[in-house]
């Protein structure tokens, strides 16, 4: 188990401030992280017309919200077609353990899945 002196400090600038981030995921991803965030608060800033860094922040963080909340339901949308693959493919592979099915007469099962 970690503790704290295990975590190591990241020196980060989101939107011209400078912060130090105490974390135990390594430098280039703490690092990739507070671009990306920045990112987000600039580009609020500059296409929103956004003048405080506060709304600025706060529409980044509703825009990063918006990307994980789709990311999530692409994620469990794939989930829910490999889980009804794998169930076909199972209830193919029983049917042929038993000697019940031929596989010859059935279409094959075709797996796509489109990221």
């Amino acid at each position: 188990m970690r503790g704290k002196n295990d975590k190591s400090l990241v020196r980060v600038t989101i939107f011209g401030e400078e912060y130090q981030i105490r974390t135990d995921l390594g430098k280039e991803y703490t690092l990739g992280c507070a671009k990306y965030v920045d990112d987000a608060i600039q580009e609020a800033h500059v296409r929103g017309h956004i003048a405080e860094p506060h709304r600025a922040a706060i529409l980044a963080a509703l825009k990063i919200t918006d990307e994980l909340f789709r990311s999530r339901e692409a994620v469990d949308g794939l989930s829910e077609v490999i889980r009804m693959r794998v169930s076909e493919l199972v209830g193919q592979l029983e049917a042929v353990a038993k000697g019940d099915d031929d596989l010859s007469s059935q279409e094959p099962l075709e797996l796509t899945l489109d990221m």
